[in-house]
C-alpha cells in the first residue's frame, strides 16, 4: 500500500465460524497483485498463516497452518500490512491474498513468526477477529 495513498479507516471485525487444525509445507498459494480487498458484511473467509515475507504478485505460499473461517461483520477494507487481532492479541500481519477459491471465499494470509494452526492459538468458534490499521 503506497502511504501516500492510504488514509485511515475503521476496522473490519468478524466472527470464527468454523476452526481448521491442519497445516501444509506444499500449499502452492500464489498471492494476489492487490495489496488490498472490500469485504462486506456476511462474507466468510478463510484465515490462514505462514513464514512466508514475499509480497510480490504471484508469490508462492507453501508453508501455511490454517486458523478457520471467519464470517465478516461489517463491510470494510482489508489491506496488506493490516493487523490481525485474535480477542487482546495480535496474530500477526496481513501478507496478502490467495484466490484460488474466489468467489467462493478469499483466503487472507497472515505473516506469523511459524505457520499456525487454529488449535495452537486457541482459537474457538465464535470468538473475535478484528483487522486493524497498521499504526505509522
Amino acid at each position: 500500500m503506497n502511504a501516500a495513498e492510504d488514509g485511515p479507516k475503521r476496522n473490519v471485525e468478524g466472527v470464527l465460524v468454523k476452526i481448521l487444525t491442519h497445516r501444509r509445507d506444499d500449499r502452492g498459494m500464489r498471492l494476489e497483485p492487490f495489496a488490498s480487498r472490500c469485504v462486506r458484511a456476511g462474507e466468510v473467509h478463510e484465515l490462514l498463516t505462514t513464514d512466508h515475507r514475499d509480497t510480490a504478485a504471484g508469490a508462492r505460499i507453501d508453508r501455511v497452518g490454517f486458523l478457520g473461517f471467519i464470517e465478516i461483520s461489517n463491510a470494510g477494507v482489508i489491506d496488506r500490512g493490516d493487523q490481525v487481532w485474535a480477542g487482546h492479541e495480535v496474530i500477526g500481519t496481513v501478507l496478502g491474498f490467495d484466490a484460488c477459491h474466489f468467489p467462493n471465499h478469499y483466503n487472507l494470509v497472515i505473516a506469523t513468526d511459524a505457520p499456525r494452526t487454529g488449535p495452537e492459538l486457541g482459537l474457538k468458534p465464535e470468538d473475535a477477529i478484528e483487522f486493524r490499521q497498521a499504526e505509522t
